[in-house]
C-alpha cells in the first residue's frame, strides 16, 4: 500500500513538473452553450475576475498575438524609466490596406500608479474583438475591416508594478518611479509610510485615548464612528500606517517616490508645478509620455481616443481648461461628444457624461486635453467604478455592508495592534488596497464589456470615406464632365475644428485617374446659380477641407480624353476609398 502510495505521489509531482503546451486544445464545444453577446469557446481562455501584473499583461498580449495572427500584432513603442517595454496592440483585419491607412482608434489606460483596472478594460477589448471576430459577428468583422484600435494597456508599468508588489493605500503611489526631493533637502525618502504588520498594504493607524474623537461602531466592530458631543471616545485616528520621518528633516511623507502626476506632463495647455501640483520641469519631460507622443505622431489616423482611469463613474468630455469650448470645440465638436457621450449613460448605469473643468477641476497639461488640442481627435476619459455598482442604487454604497454581505469581509484586514517607532502601541487596519477604487472580481467584467461596447460605439463613429457615386457626361467637343460623391455616413467629421484651426492634417484628396484633367470644381449644391468652387491648381487632385459628419460632398472635372474613369479618396482620419466606372 505504502508503494502504491508512494507511486502516485511521484507520478502526481512530475505530473507538475511537466511544462504545459501553450497550444493546448481547447475544451470541446459540446461542453458549452453560448450565451448572447459573448464568445461560446474562445481560443484563449482568460479569467475576467482578476488583475494581471505587469509580466502578466506581456504574456496575454503575447498568447494573443499567437491566437490570431490574422488580426494582432504586438510591438513596443519605447521603454519606461525602469526599463519596461511599453507595449502596444494593433488589430485589425490585415490585408491590401495598411493599418495607418484606415481611420484609427486608440486605447490606453494606467497612467495613474493604482488606476489598474483601465489595462484590465483595455485587455477585455482587445481579448473580445479577436474572439468575437473569430466567431464570424458580422459588426465586429465589419469594424476591424474598416477600422484600427490601437490598444496600449499600461502606458505606467513601473507605477503598477509598485502598487502591486509594494507597501501602498488603494490611492498610492499616484506617478511613477522617478524619486523626487521635493524639500529640497538633498535626500529622498523611501516612501514616508512604513508597513508595520508586513501585510503589504497601507491601511488606517488608530491609538486608544479616551479623549479621542471616534469610538467602535457596536453594530460593526470594523467600523469607526465618530462620538456624539460630550460622549467619551475610546480612539485617535494617525492617519495612514507608519508615517514616518525616513530622512529625519523633521516631516514625513513628502518626498514620496513618484509624486509627479504623469496626467500634468503633456504638452498642450501645460503649466509648471507652482500653477498644477504634480507637474514635472517641462513637457513632456518623461519617457513613458514621451514615447505615447511619438506613438501619436507616427499614427496621425487616429480619430478617436479612449482614456481609462478611476474613480467616480463618470464619461468625462473636454474642455479641461475654462474657455477651451469656444476656442478649441466647435459646434460640431460639440454636438459629437455630447450625442456619443449620452448613448454612453445609456450603456453603462451609473455613469454620467461630464465637462472635465466645468463638472470637476483644471487640468493642465493632461493627456485628454492633448489628443484633442494638437492631435485634433475625439477623446473620451472614463473614471472607473462607481459605487452605484455595489446595490445598484444612486449614490455611493455603503462600503462595509457591501463587503458583509457580497465579499464576505474579504476586502477588510481586521485591526492589529503593533509597535510604532513614535506613538507606541497602535493598531492598523482598514480596508485593503484592492477595494474601494477598483472593481471586486465579480463585478469586473460587466462593466468591462458595458465600457468596451461604449468604445465600439465611438471607433464605429471615426470618420469613414467612401466614394459613393459617379455620373459620366458628354458636353460636346470631345469633353466629358465626370462628378463623384464623396460620402462620409459616421458622426465624426474629417477634421476636427482643431483640426482645420491650425491644419493638424492636410485636406481630404480626392483624384481623378484615367482622363487629362482640364479643370476641378468643388460643386455648391446650395447655390443653384452653378457658383461652384473651382481649384486652379493640381484640379486632378481635388483638396476638400472636411467632410462633415453623416453628410457628402461632390466635386466634379472636366476632361478631355479616357473611357475608363477611378476616383479616389484619400483622408488622414477618415481612410481610403476608391471606385471605377466607364
Amino acid at each position: 500500500m505504502k508503494i502504491i502510495v508512494k507511486s502516485i505521489v511521484l507520478i502526481a509531482t512530475i505530473a507538475l513538473l511537466l511544462p504545459v503546451a501553450s497550444n493546448a486544445q481547447r475544451p470541446s464545444p459540446e461542453l458549452f452553450f453560448k450565451a448572447a453577446g459573448s464568445p461560446v469557446n474562445p481560443k484563449l481562455q482568460v479569467s475576467w475576475n482578476r488583475y494581471h501584473s505587469y509580466d502578466g499583461i506581456v504574456d496575454f498580449c503575447e498568447r494573443l498575438e499567437r491566437k490570431h495572427p490574422n488580426l494582432v500584432t504586438l510591438t513596443s513603442v519605447g521603454k519606461s524609466y525602469e526599463g519596461r517595454d511599453m507595449i502596444l496592440l494593433t488589430i485589425t483585419e490585415k490585408g491590401d490596406t495598411e493599418h495607418q491607412h484606415k481611420p484609427g482608434y486608440y486605447v490606453n489606460a494606467n497612467i495613474h500608479a493604482a488606476e489598474i483596472q483601465g489595462s484590465e478594460m483595455a485587455m477585455y477589448m482587445a481579448w473580445y474583438l479577436t474572439e468575437m471576430y473569430a466567431e464570424g459577428n458580422v459588426f465586429i468583422r465589419e469594424l476591424l475591416r474598416d477600422k484600427t484600435i490601437y490598444i496600449m494597456p499600461t502606458i505606467n508599468p513601473d507605477g503598477r508594478e509598485n502598487f502591486l508588489w509594494e507597501p501602498n493605500t488603494g490611492s498610492s503611489p499616484r506617478g511613477g518611479m522617478v524619486p523626487r526631493d521635493n524639500d529640497r533637502d538633498g535626500l529622498f525618502d523611501e516612501d514616508g509610510f512604513a508597513d508595520l504588520n508586513n501585510d503589504g498594504v497601507i491601511t488606517q493607524m488608530r491609538r486608544r485615548n479616551p479623549d479621542g474623537d471616534w469610538k467602535t461602531d457596536p453594530n460593526d466592530p470594523r467600523r469607526m464612528i465618530r462620538v456624539a458631543p460630550g460622549e467619551q471616545g475610546e480612539w485617535e485616528l494617525l492617519g495612514r500606517e507608519g508615517q514616518i520621518d525616513e530622512d529625519g528633516d523633521g516631516r514625513a511623507d513628502e518626498d514620496r517616490v513618484g509624486m509627479y502626476d504623469p496626467n500634468r506632463d503633456w504638452g498642450y495647455n501645460w503649466r509648471p508645478n507652482y500653477v498644477q501640483s504634480g507637474a514635472s520641469q517641462f513637457p513632456f519631460a518623461l519617457p513613458e509620455s514621451r514615447a505615447v507622443r511619438d506613438f501619436g505622431f507616427e499614427h496621425m489616423n487616429i480619430a478617436g481616443v479612449q482614456l481609462y482611469h478611476n474613480t467616480g463613474g463618470m464619461i468625462l468630455r473636454g474642455p479641461s481648461v475654462q474657455g477651451g469650448g469656444s476656442e478649441v470645440y466647435s459646434r460640431e465638436d460639440n454636438m459629437v461628444l455630447d450625442r456619443i457621450g449620452r448613448i454612453g449613460e445609456r450603456m453603462i448605469p451609473g455613469y454620467r457624461l461630464l465637462t472635465i473643468w466645468s463638472d470637476l477641476y483644471t487640468v493642465w497639461g493632461g493627456e485628454y486635453d492633448w489628443w484633442h488640442g494638437a492631435m485634433g481627435a475625439y477623446v473620451y476619459c472614463n473614471e472607473l467604478w462607481t459605487g452605484y455598482l455595489m446595490f445598484n442604487e444612486p449614490g455611493r454604497g455603503d462600503q462595509y455592508e457591501f463587503d458583509r454581505l457580497l465579499l464576505f469581509e474579504d476586502a477588510f484586514i481586521p485591526w492589529e495592534e503593533v509597535d510604532h517607532p513614535v506613538f507606541g502601541k497602535v493598531e492598523v487596519g482598514g480596508f485593503n488596497k484592492n477595494f474601494g477604487r477598483i472593481h471586486p472580481g465579480f463585478l469586473f467584467e460587466s462593466d468591462a464589456h458595458r465600457n468596451t461596447a461604449f468604445c465600439l460605439l465611438h471607433a464605429y463613429h471615426t470618420p469613414q470615406v467612401k466614394v459613393d457615386d459617379i455620373e459620366i457626361e458628354d458636353i460636346g467637343g470631345g469633353l466629358r464632365r465626370v462628378t463623384a460623391t464623396i460620402t462620409n455616413d459616421r458622426m465624426m467629421p474629417t477634421h476636427s475644428g482643431q483640426n482645420l484651426r491650425y491644419n493638424i492634417d492636410p485636406p481630404n484628396y480626392i483624384y481623378l485617374d484615367g482622363g487629362e484633367v482640364i479643370a476641378g470644381f468643388i460643386v455648391n449644391e446650395r447655390n443653384h446659380l452653378g457658383n461652384d468652387f473651382e481649384q486652379r491648381h493640381n484640379p486632378q487632385r481635388m483638396e476638400v477641407r472636411n467632410i462633415s459628419g453623416q453628410s457628402s460632398v461632390k466635386v466634379r472635372w472636366i476632361v478631355s480624353s479616357g473611357n475608363r474613369f477611378t476616383v479616389r479618396v484619400e483622408s488622414v482620419k477618415g481612410g481610403r476609398d476608391s471606385k471605377e466606372v466607364r
